[in-house]
């Protein structure tokens, strides 16, 4: 699919902004500077909706942008202290989650306190791009975990949807609505919504063959769905892809809180 000038020209310029950033990530923090799709579990969840969808996340990223990805994306549970250890986690489901422990809403409290960005990402959505059971009882998980926030419609105003690629709507496996939701705080996403599927769009296996057919679109609907991916990645690693700080105060505030000082 060929690519519009005016999209061309702001993945240039993200490109050439990008570019003498990721080395000094490299160098400060390893394979943990690189983005990281890892997929949260939570209750009694063992992978993602769709296992394969994270690691063609990273591909993709990779390949379109040059920008550093783990192709082995990581599984971190809710409850564990390594939640804190990057600032994105992707949790995606097609039946209701089980009600939050304890300590999975003090852990999740910690990563976003961090500055901590989460994808949650409704495998089966209603035909109407509503939620279905998952991305219901997620909202209602996520309030438990951040009582004081609500969640807005964003759309093409939002850096999300221009981070990289110049889109005109949210799209996954569904199309569903054309807005995602968000709770931001600071001015900063730390959750966003998708009632489209993103991951039954990415998942491809070994032999090479899409996993799941993606309607009504198909192949330009699946192509716009991959870049939003794209899209959200460059978020996470520049939460404006025009300042140089990749990841720095998420790092900064678990440095600090490592070190018993307030973050």
């Amino acid at each position: 699919m060929r690519l519009d000038k005016p999209v061309l020209a702001v993945a240039a310029v993200a490109v050439a902004a990008l570019v003498p950033l990721f080395p000094r990530v490299a160098r400060a923090f390893g394979d943990q500077g690189a983005f990281d799709p890892r997929v949260l579990l939570t209750g009694h969840q063992t992978t993602a909706a769709r296992p394969d969808a994270p690691q063609r996340w990273s591909w993709e990223l990779i390949q379109r942008t040059s920008a550093p990805a783990r192709l082995r994306p990581t599984l971190v549970r809710a409850d564990e202290g390594a939640i804190t250890d990057a600032p994105f986690v992707y949790w995606s489901g097609d039946e209701a989650v089980s009600s939050l422990t304890s300590n999975e809403i003090s852990g999740l409290r910690s990563f976003f306190s961090l500055g901590g960005l989460m994808l949650v990402d409704d495998a089966a959505p209603s035909n109407d791009g509503s939620p279905g059971p998952f991305g219901k009882t997620a909202r209602e998980q996520i309030a438990r975990v951040l009582p004081d926030s609500t969640a807005i419609q964003i759309g093409t105003e939002h850096v999300i949807f221009r981070s990289f690629y110049l889109l005109k709507r949210a799209e996954g496996r569904v199309a569903g609505k054309k807005s995602l939701e968000a709770i931001v705080r600071g001015g900063s996403a730390r959750v966003v919504l998708s009632s489209h599927d993103l991951g039954g769009a990415l998942a491809r296996g070994s032999s090479g063959v899409w996993e799941y057919p993606v309607t009504p679109g198909g192949d330009a609907q699946r192509e716009h769905a991959i870049r939003l991916a794209v899209n959200i990645a460059m978020y996470v690693l520049c939460s404006n892809y025009k300042d140089d700080q990749v990841h720095a105060p998420f790092l900064m505030r678990r440095r600090a809180l490592a070190s018993g000082l307030e973050p």
